[in-house]
């Protein structure tokens, strides 16, 4: 169980997994209000998120202090495929949130086609993540 929480019956990995899938739901919820870049921005986060629950769970041991989902991915043995999402996930840590580094005002530069395909990405490397942990013992 989750310290200090006895009516939760889920232990602190289940909640982080909960907790995941919640900000991608979110994600696709700020598709339908129009806040594209938001989408983007919780794809990223519940990528990156669910890496480093499964370097703890996988590898038994912290994950880098980093937003590189190649790096964090990497030492997971990813596909092709899956790296390449990675790669294309990793920006919008900071280009949809901040606009010296986008160039551009954020939400101008994300539209409806980008979003869906950005949440697309992050449920596609979750579902690859969720394999992963299922065959080593839970997810």
């Amino acid at each position: 169980m989750l310290p200090n929480n006895p009516f939760n019956p889920l232990t602190a990995e289940e909640y982080g997994i909960v907790k995941i899938k919640r900000d991608l739901e979110n994600a696709e919820k700020n598709i339908g209000i129009e806040a594209y870049e938001v989408a983007a921005f919780l794809s990223q986060q519940a990528v990156e998120k669910f890496l480093k629950a499964a370097w703890m769970h996988l590898l038994g041991k912290a994950p880098p202090l980093t937003h590189s989902l190649p790096e964090l991915g990497r030492a997971l043995n990813p596909p092709p495929n899956i790296l390449k999402k990675l790669a294309y996930l990793t920006p919008d840590y900071v280009i949809s949130r901040y606009p010296n580094a986008a160039n551009a005002i954020p939400f101008e530069i994300y539209d409806e086609e980008i979003a869906r395909s950005k949440v697309e990405a992050a449920r596609e490397v979750i579902q690859w993540l969720q394999g992963r942990m299922e065959k080593s013992g839970s997810s």
